[in-house]
């Protein structure tokens, strides 16, 4: 797939999703290491899990951003006009932190959406794999931090 034109609305998508997906990266470590009170142990070793699989994924996305001839967005000020999710410089009761989280998730899967329409409408699937896996992973992180408020 090397058509510009039909590259603008994937690049334009997942340039979003990685954004998303590096705040989500940021604001889960900030909440690791800023979690506290009687849930302490399991959200923190959450936190951490959910963290360092971001880690590979924006790597993933901004490799694919890459293999599409365009430039992949690496600052804060870019992601920050690009994502949907946005970063918390606060520290929030756990509670709190995993509401907001779950919330995150979702908007992740949202982007990760997006990218998989504009992937088929230009039948590129490698992308849509990617968006589709995203998407699978986001929707069970939300399912694992609701699970903590029930």
């Amino acid at each position: 797939m090397t058509d510009t034109s039909a590259n603008a609305k994937v690049v334009e998508a997942l340039t979003r999703l990685l954004a998303d997906s590096y705040t989500l990266y940021l604001k889960t470590h900030n909440y690791h290491w800023n979690v506290t009170g009687p849930m302490f142990t399991t959200l923190h070793t959450l936190f951490e899990q959910q963290y360092s699989e971001l880690a590979l994924a924006v790597d993933e996305i901004a490799e694919r951003v890459r293999t599409l001839g365009a430039r992949a967005p690496g600052s804060f000020s870019e992601f920050a006009k690009l994502a949907a999710v946005k970063e918390d410089q606060g520290s929030p009761a756990a509670t709190q932190m995993v509401r907001n989280l779950t919330a995150d998730q979702q908007a992740v899967v949202a982007a990760a959406r997006a990218v998989i329409e504009a992937g088929e409408e230009v039948r590129d699937q490698p992308t849509v794999d990617l968006a589709t896996r995203r998407a699978e992973v986001h929707q069970k992180n939300a399912w694992m931090l609701r699970s903590h408020l029930e």
